[in-house]
């Protein structure tokens, strides 16, 4: 079942205390789940290991995916989700420092519904999280998540840890 949570997937601790206090300026209400590595993303998502228990780490509405993780990179988690018919159609925002053409072409290639540089400056960043918020949140009408099937039951992309 989809909930209105968020699920952040960011390795970097100040960005994520950065992130939580623009979201709580933004007047973001959504729970958010924090975890560290794309690994971590994909068991997440998959309801496996220590994320098993999906009242205590619901099937987020929002993915806000960085690129460079430890252990599995956001592109391959990218990539792992949208082959799982159960979350293909997941909403996937990537926030990541990279600009780089090639991140941003491979990230909509692999089905990101959307591309957001991290900005270097609060005030922007405050602005981004307040028009994600009014559009994704406010206005935005999420796909259905199948609840039929499941994801894969090995969680790394192309079987690989």
């Amino acid at each position: 079942m989809i909930t209105d949570s968020i699920l952040q997937v960011e390795d970097e601790e100040p960005y994520v205390f950065l992130l939580k206090l623009m979201f709580e300026r933004a007047g973001i209400t959504n729970p958010v789940h924090v975890v560290p590595d794309g690994q971590a993303a994909i068991e997440y998502l998959a309801g496996t290991g220590a994320y098993a228990d999906r009242e205590q780490y619901p099937m987020p509405c929002l993915v806000l995916l960085d690129l460079k993780l430890p252990k599995v990179s956001g592109l391959d988690v990218l990539k792992w989700l949208r082959q799982q018919p159960s979350l293909k159609r997941l909403v996937v925002v990537v926030l990541s420092a990279s600009a780089q053409p090639e991140d941003i072409e491979r990230a909509y290639d692999l089905g990101a519904n959307s591309y957001i540089e991290k900005p270097l400056q609060m005030d922007r960043t405050l602005e981004i999280m307040k028009r994600l918020k009014d559009w994704w949140l406010d206005c935005n009408q999420f796909p259905p998540i199948s609840e039929d099937s499941q994801p894969a039951d090995d969680p790394t992309p192309d079987g690989k840890a």
